[in-house]
């Protein structure tokens, strides 16, 4: 189960958790094995990934490789349909399956167009903080933390939301209503001194910018609290489901954090304010 889980970018516990079980469910999922369209809750599994993947290397934009299938990947599949002359209607059934895989089955390896997209959209943004609009996310424990960085990010010319939801899914799904430009998510870890950072990565893909927003937290957050500092990529569900660069802080320990939360937000602007200019 520990290998799963790291193979996976979940949390190594080798417990079988709510996550991990539906990430079993749907890893066991196979491409054809049902028709994918726009529900709500989303249709997720191993399935929506390929699907996501193979029109990704053919130039139908699905957004990110996240199993996850939304409107972003609704739209390729009604693209692809009308580029082929099959019925437009957005759903992955038989037919458009069985084309896709013909098309793709020509290509020795896909190369996603999300990455030249994602290219593209950094090359149009600021290149400094000001103008930019940042969502901040905190479950419980460090409110002082989220408020304070809040100011000193607005302080910096920022547009700043803040996001506190307990349940980081909702938190995520804000975040997208909301069209941040990069959500930065924290979490008290009471017990374990340092700080661990969190960026998108599943199913072969990975942010990029999300990386390096996680390495400039990591460059500076540990100087403040002390102890280790890593950056790895996982797939956490508030990190699969936002839609722009994203980053889980985890830090530690509370008595640290309490007595520090001037300089820990001091060093979390810093480190946005880096990777905007970057």
């Amino acid at each position: 189960m520990e290998a799963f889980q790291r193979q996976r970018g979940l949390r190594i516990d080798g417990i079988v958790g709510r996550q991990t079980w539906a990430t079993l469910v749907e890893a066991g999922l196979v491409l054809g094995d049902r028709p994918l369209y726009r529900t709500h809750p989303m249709l997720r599994g191993d399935d929506v990934a390929d699907l996501q993947s193979r029109l990704c290397s053919l130039g139908f934009d699905t957004g990110r490789v996240d199993g996850i299938f939304g409107d972003n990947t609704a739209t390729a599949v009604a693209v692809f349909q009308r580029n082929v002359q099959l019925p437009i209607d957005g759903i992955a059934g038989r037919l458009t399956v069985d084309e896709i895989v013909r098309v793709t089955a020509r290509h020795q390896t896909f190369s996603p167009v999300t990455p030249l997209r994602e290219a593209e959209r950094r090359r149009l943004e600021p290149t400094t903080l000001r103008g930019r609009h940042i969502g901040v996310g905190e479950s419980g424990g460090l409110g002082s933390v989220a408020g304070a960085l809040t100011r000193r990010l607005a302080a910096g010319g920022a547009r700043v939301t803040l996001l506190s939801h307990p349940d980081e899914s909702t938190q995520a799904h804000e975040a997208n209503d909301a069209e941040v430009d990069a959500f930065v998510g924290l979490r008290l870890n009471p017990a374990t001194p340092g700080c661990k950072v969190s960026f998108w990565s599943g199913y072969a893909t990975e942010s990029a910018r999300g990386r390096e927003l996680a390495v400039a937290m990591v460059e500076r957050v540990p100087v403040v609290v002390g102890g280790g500092g890593s950056a790895e990529g996982m797939s956490l569900a508030v990190l699969r489901e936002t839609q722009m660069p994203a980053v889980m802080v985890e830090v530690g320990p509370l008595e640290v954090v309490v007595e520090r939360s001037g300089p820990l937000a001091d060093a979390l602007a810093e480190a946005i304010s880096a990777w905007a200019e970057s």
